[in-house]
C-alpha cells in the first residue's frame, strides 16, 4: 500500500521556562501535520518553534570560532585589505574613523565603553553598529515612509557585496573589511533586514513565539554579530554555544525593553508589539492599548512582561564575563543601563502610554564605572569586595 501524507502545521500554545513570562506552564500542543505511513502508521511531524529555528543559527556562529576557543592557533590577518578603490590604508582608516563619530554621535554610552578594546576591535565594532543603525533607519527613519520590500532586497544584495569585497561607499568598505578578518558570518545581518520585513507587513504578533523570532531578527541578531570581534576569553571554560546563547539573549532583552518602553509611540503608528493571546488573558485588548489607560489589569500585565525581559537579562549576565576582558566593559554598560530602563517603567507607575521611561544622567554616569567595576572583577567577586 502506498503511503499517504498530509501536511498541516503543529505549533505550541505556550512555551516554558522564559517563554511562558516565568510560569512553568505545559507545553499543549495541537498538531496539523501529520504523516500517515505505510500500514496507517501515524506519525506527527511538531513545527520548529522560533526560538528551535534561532539555535540552529546560533549553533553555525559558534562553530566558526570553536576551534579558536579549543585553543587551536588561529591568526586573522588584521591588516588584510579589501579589493578595489577602498583598499587604500587612508581611506580605510577614514571609513573608519567615519564609524567611530557616527557610534559617538548615537551611542554615546556603548562608545565611551569601546575605548577599552584594541582598535582592530574597536573600529570593528563600530563598522557593525553603523551598519545596523543604516539598516534600522530604513524602516524607522525619516525616509521609512518609502521604503519598499524591493528596497530591502536592494539593501540584501548589497550586503552580498559588501561580504564579497564589493563595498558601495566608506561605511560598507569599513563593514567589508571588518568581515574579511574576523569569523563573522552573513546570516545575521540577512536576518536583520528580514526583521525590517516584518516591520513593513506585520504590526500584531499573536503569540511570544511570533515576538521572539520578531526580536531575535531586529536586536538578538547584533549579538551573534559582535561575539567574533568582541572575542571570549582565553581561561574561559564555557561553552561556545553558551556564550553565543548569552549574547542571543542580551539582544532579545534589549529589544523587549524597547518593545516595554515605547507602547504609547508605537500605538500611535498603529503597532502593537505585545503577544496577542497574553493580552487576551489579563482582559486586555488593542482597544485598551489605544485608549492608554493605565488600569490594574493593565498593571498586571506589564509585571509579567517586565519579569520576563529580567529573566533574558538574567541569562545573558551568564556569558559577558566569558568575553574578552577588554570587550566586557561596553557590554556590561548596555545590559545595566537597558535593565534601568525597567527600572524607570515601574517608577512611572507602567504608564508607558504618555511617559517615556529612561535613565537620567545621573544614573547614566554612575553605571559607568559599575560596569567597568563588574568588567574587572566579576559581578559576584564585586559584590564580596563591597561587603568587606
Amino acid at each position: 500500500m502506498s503511503s499517504i501524507v498530509v501536511r498541516v502545521n503543529c505549533d505550541a500554545k505556550s512555551l516554558v521556562g522564559i517563554s511562558s513570562i516565568g510560569r512553568r506552564e505545559k507545553s499543549v500542543k495541537v498538531c496539523s501535520r501529520i504523516r500517515f505511513g505505510s500500514g496507517g502508521a501515524v506519525v506527527a511531524e511538531p513545527k520548529r518553534s522560533s526560538e528551535e529555528r534561532v539555535y540552529e543559527v546560533v549553533l553555525k556562529q559558534a562553530s566558526l570560532v570553536r576551534e579558536e576557543k579549543r585553543g587551536v592557533n588561529i591568526e586573522f590577518d588584521l591588516q588584510k585589505t579589501i579589493e578595489g578603490d577602498c583598499s587604500n590604508g587612508d581611506i580605510l582608516n577614514s571609513a573608519y574613523d567615519r564609524c567611530g563619530e557616527v557610534c559617538a554621535e548615537y551611542a554615546k554610552t556603548f562608545y565611551l565603553g569601546t575605548q577599552l578594546m584594541t582598535q582592530e576591535r574597536r573600529e570593528a565594532i563600530w563598522a557593525i553598529y553603523v551598519w545596523c543603525r543604516r539598516t534600522d533607519e530604513l524602516v524607522d527613519g525619516p525616509n521609512s515612509s518609502h521604503i519598499t520590500p524591493t528596497a530591502l532586497d536592494m539593501w540584501e544584495q548589497r550586503l552580498t557585496d559588501v561580504f564579497e569585497s564589493r563595498p558601495y561607499d566608506m561605511f560598507d568598505a569599513a563593514l567589508s573589511h571588518t568581515v574579511s578578518k574576523y569569523p563573522v558570518d552573513i546570516q545575521p545581518f540577512k536576518d536583520m533586514i528580514e526583521g525590517m520585513r516584518m516591520d513593513l507587513r506585520k504590526s500584531r504578533y499573536n503569540n511570544f513565539d511570533e515576538l521572539y523570532l520578531y526580536c531575535y531578527y531586529v536586536a538578538g541578531t547584533v549579538g551573534l554579530m559582535s561575539v567574533p570581534i568582541m572575542g571570549i576569553a582565553p581561561e574561559s571554560k564555557a561553552s561556545t554555544e553558551s556564550i553565543y546563547n548569552a549574547a542571543l539573549a542580551l539582544g532579545i532583552a534589549n529589544q523587549l525593553t524597547n518593545i516595554l518602553r515605547d507602547v504609547g509611540e508605537d500605538a500611535r503608528r498603529g503597532r502593537v508589539y505585545l503577544p496577542q493571546d497574553e493580552l487576551a488573558q489579563a482582559g486586555l485588548s488593542d482597544e485598551d492599548i489605544m485608549s492608554g489607560k493605565v488600569t490594574e489589569k493593565w498593571r498586571n500585565f506589564m509585571k509579567g512582561q517586565i519579569k520576563r525581559a529580567r529573566m533574558f537579562f538574567d541569562e545573558a549576565e551568564k556569558g559577558v564575563s566569558e568575553l574578552s576582558s577588554a570587550s566586557r566593559w561596553p557590554v556590561w554598560a548596555s545590559l545595566l543601563l537597558y535593565r534601568q530602563i525597567l527600572d524607570s517603567i515601574e517608577a512611572n507607575d507602567y504608564d508607558n502610554f504618555t511617559k517615556r521611561a529612561y535613565v537620567g544622567k545621573v544614573n547614566k554616569l554612575l553605571s559607568l564605572p559599575a560596569a567597568y567595576g563588574i568588567a574587572l572583577f566579576g559581578p559576584k567577586k564585586l559584590t564580596k569586595l563591597f561587603m568587606r
